[in-house]
């Protein structure tokens, strides 16, 4: 992908799945990785999607991300996460099949994170978040108005609570929770 240019499918070709492209220099830890890829698969199913939805989850340093700001909202400067749906994937009604598609992209920039919240746990964490946050994004969700917001918000907590056992109803292994309410 060229600087600029608009995330879309994976480059490697391939059908569904998650992908996580590091342009950060250094990059991040494979462990973080490992937590990120990790983090949405387990999304997937709890937001009713199909398990073979692609996405990627793209790491970018400060001056990209300042330029997709720029470029696709506007915006000068650097933002903590971007989001951009590709099929307009919605999750899938109770007793219906979730679509074959493709997600889109979460670009995410570890600096302007770090910047906030450090380079330790926290901004480990911070990063869970905005994989959360540009799923919910991925598949229409937003936070204009107050009630968009208090309902993205609220859901983000409960799958942020879920991924992170902390819920009542956490899931066991992958795919055991719906937590979207569809």
């Amino acid at each position: 992908m060229l600087e600029g240019d608009k995330p879309g499918s994976n480059e490697t070709g391939q059908v569904g799945g998650i992908d996580l492209i590091d342009d950060c220099t250094p990059a991040l830890p494979e462990s973080v990785h490992s937590q990120l890829i990790a983090l949405a698969e387990f999304l997937l199913p709890a937001l009713a999607l199909h398990s073979d939805a692609e996405l990627c989850i793209r790491l970018v340093d400060i001056h990209e991300m300042s330029v997709l700001h720029e470029q696709w909202m506007g915006e000068p400067g650097p933002t903590d996460v971007l989001s951009f749906p590709m099929d307009e994937l919605r999750p899938a009604a109770l007793d219906h099949e979730p679509e074959v598609g493709v997600l889109g992209d979460i670009v995410m920039c570890p600096e302007v994170v770090a910047a906030e919240f450090g380079s330790g746990e926290s901004m480990i964490q911070q990063l869970e978040l905005l994989v959360v946050h540009g799923m919910l994004h991925l598949i229409g969700h937003d936070h204009a108005e107050d009630q968009e917001r208090h309902e993205m918000f609220d859901l983000q907590a409960r799958l942020l609570d879920g991924w992170r056992g902390v819920a009542g109803s956490a899931p066991q292994a992958h795919g055991e929770a719906r937590i979207g309410g569809n």
